[in-house]
């Protein structure tokens, strides 16, 4: 199941794979703490796979509703996070992709605190991705400002 988990999780990566930066990205304005982009990608493995076993490790749980919600907000997230980069890199919507930033960051809250009822240690292997993606927050609003 771990293997599943694995899957899924870098699914939602490979779902935004056709939409890569390109002239488009290079051409925006950013800040001066924007990072080098050669850090996004072995940041986001160790995400993924952080996602991944913290999921695993609420599946091994005993069944019930807990653990259905729980997984269910792991879920969502997902599918939150697989959405935002075809909005930023394919439609260029920075401020729809900050929105929906948003919304993943709340997503990622309420699965951080589903876990956490369920796996402790599941929980915590999700803050940093929690604060991966409230710095990215704050980058994808620093784009939209600068190239609005």
């Amino acid at each position: 199941m771990l293997g599943g988990f694995l899957a899924l999780s870098f699914a939602a990566a490979a779902l935004g794979s056709p939409f890569i930066p390109g002239d488009w990205y290079a051409a925006l304005a950013k800040p001066a703490w924007n990072p080098p982009s050669w850090v996004f990608g072995p940041v986001w493995t160790a995400l993924y796979t952080m996602m991944a076993v913290a999921a695993w490790l609420v599946w091994q749980r005993s069944a019930g509703g807990v653990r259905r919600l729980a997984l269910g907000l792991f879920l969502a997230q997902l599918a939150l996070n697989a959405a935002w980069t075809p909005l930023f890199f394919g439609l260029h919507l920075l401020g729809v992709a900050l929105a929906e930033m948003l919304l993943l960051w709340f997503a990622i809250a309420a699965t951080i605190v589903s876990f956490h009822r369920v796996h402790r240690p599941a929980a915590w292997l999700l803050v940093p991705y929690l604060a991966w993606v409230s710095f990215a927050a704050l980058l994808n609003f620093a784009l939209w400002r600068l190239n609005a």
